[in-house]
């Protein structure tokens, strides 16, 4: 083991332990939120809901690993790893918020995982309720099969009190002797979304059938994936004893995070689609149904790599390149060698006129010589060697809005420039 390795598993250890002691010492409510996607959106909206009825302590960085987890109940942001001096004054500063009554009714964290056995090591949490997005492809290269994603995933049960899944993205055969309450378009949830209608300004029609009554909302969160979101939120809330009336307001407030289907205005009056957080197959067609549905002159999609996908990787790229369809999209603009190779390929096949490029520098090249005016741009990628997000920032009307974009950190903008010959700021 590296000397970095054991300074970590020893700052680990004791951070857990003082998180431990606060759940022993306090009395308060623990929400956690795993699965394949749509963690951080999900973990977002529910905060947000219950914020406006109960102090809730959230992050809204992805501190969803062993390491920046337990940083969430002590309201701490993450330093460096090498930064031991940081480290020491967190840990300080968690030793006196020990001694002190706990001023929150809730915390709410994002539990991730890269590889097999990584969710055991939130056991510690000991979530009340534990809210799982979605059982689909993620980091296939370490995981294998959907299967071993199940087991990964699923391991929160042994350490959550209660369980509240999205039954519409994953398999039944899951589910099979697991004690949970489901949520979603399927018409046996629990906490059911019964309608969800298009309006204006993208927003959108939802009702929320709950066991504790109906919530309808306009929200601003687009497409499937932004109702699930809220549905989970209406769901954790009202199980937590918000009456459904007081929690129509909170849920119309909320607002989508950078990268996850947030909607900015672009040259020659477009509307850009930014979901450029990252991407895996079933996030790529729910973002494609929302282009799909949009009522506009022009429709296109930029297409990054889908990274982590293992060695399903051929196949998942062309699935999503045969569910490109010429009727609903205009052209389809591809970024990085899995895109080009696979994805593109799949998508002519179907019909659909696709350019391919080799960064998101080309890509705004392109795009800003074919945009047309009131045109509809979806923009999605996985992070290395695509970052898609530079494909649309040339784009934005205001430049100043590129703050509202993700990885745009000193930080990212040298990973950008080491990777791309053509990088440009």
């Amino acid at each position: 083991m590296t000397i970095k390795s054991v300074g970590k598993a020893a700052l680990t250890s004791l951070l857990e332990a003082q998180v431990k002691r606060l759940r022993k010492r306090n009395n308060f409510t623990v929400v956690a939120v795993a699965g394949s996607v749509g963690k951080t959106s999900t973990k977002l909206a529910i905060a947000e809901v219950l914020a406006a009825h109960q102090t809730v302590r959230w992050q809204r960085g992805n501190y969803n690993d062993r390491v920046t987890v337990p940083l969430v109940f002590f309201g701490c942001n993450e330093p460096s790893i090498f930064n031991v001096f940081a480290w020491l004054k967190i840990i300080v500063t968690n030793e006196q918020i020990l001694r002190r009554p706990y001023n929150y009714d809730v915390v709410v964290v994002e539990l991730g995982t890269d590889g097999p056995g990584q969710m055991e090591q939130f056991a510690y949490v000991q979530p009340d309720i534990t809210v799982l997005t979605a059982i689909t492809p993620e980091h296939m290269e370490y995981f294998g099969d959907l299967d071993a994603v199940a087991r990964e995933e699923l391991a929160v049960t042994s350490y959550s009190k209660t369980l509240l899944c999205n039954i519409d993205d994953m398999a039944p055969e899951y589910l099979v002797g697991v004690t949970h309450s489901g949520y979603g378009f399927t018409s046996n949830a629990d906490y059911r979304i019964e309608l969800i209608d298009s309006a204006a300004k993208w927003k959108q029609a939802i009702i929320v059938q709950t066991p504790q009554g109906v919530v309808r909302a306009q929200i601003n969160l687009a497409g499937k994936p932004g109702a699930k979101a809220a549905a989970a939120a209406v769901s954790i809330a009202t199980m937590l004893g918000v009456p459904t009336s007081a929690v129509t307001k909170s849920v119309e407030n909320l607002q989508p995070a950078a990268g996850r289907m947030r909607i900015l205005q672009g040259l020659q009056n477009a509307t850009i689609i930014d979901d450029t957080y990252n991407s895996s197959p079933v996030a790529v067609m729910a973002a494609l149904d929302v282009l799909y549905a949009a009522k506009a002159p022009q429709r296109i999609a930029v297409l990054g790599s889908m990274n982590e996908m293992g060695k399903a990787s051929q196949t998942m790229h062309e699935s999503v390149g045969a569910y490109c369809d010429p009727k609903y999209v205009d052209c389809i603009v591809t970024i990085g060698k899995m895109a080009n190779d696979w994805l593109a390929t799949a998508a002519q096949a179907s019909g659909c006129l696709v350019h391919m490029t080799d960064s998101p520098y080309q890509a705004a090249e392109f795009l800003k010589t074919i945009i047309k005016p009131g045109a509809v741009i979806l923009a999605k990628g996985s992070q290395n060697a695509v970052f898609a997000e530079e494909a649309i920032r040339p784009l934005l009307n205001d430049p100043a809005d590129a703050q509202n974009l993700v990885r745009q950190s000193p930080y990212w903008q040298q990973i950008k420039r080491a990777q791309f010959s053509d990088y440009r700021l």
